[in-house]
């Protein structure tokens, strides 16, 4: 290795050690994150479905409605309850015959 290349890989690691260490100490705190998002979309979500439905209504096409507010409720279900999607996959490998722990 040449001698300017191996002196630059020792300074640059000497360098990041401490960087990387104080990034790992110092991250931001993500604890209530899930809940804060959940907080501000949340109300967004039913006014956005409110208003889809309402409009699907006053045109009377059912047909799209009954999609939408399947679908609506779908994501209501997966967006207010985000355990769910675990509890179906481990339902989903046990029914397959997979072993889960």
């Amino acid at each position: 290795m040449l001698p300017l290349f191996s002196s630059v890989t020792h300074a640059a690691a000497d360098t990041l050690v401490p960087v990387v260490l104080a990034a790992s100490v110092d991250g931001p705190d993500t604890s209530g994150l899930a809940d804060w998002l959940r907080g501000f979309f949340g109300p967004l979500f039913l006014v956005i479905v409110s208003i889809v439905a309402i409009f699907f209504l006053f045109t009377r096409e059912i047909t799209r409605f009954a999609q939408f507010i399947i679908l609506a409720i779908f994501i209501g279900i997966v967006f207010y309850v985000p355990g769910i999607i675990e509890v179906i996959a481990v339902a989903i490998a046990r029914a397959m015959g997979v072993t889960t722990e």
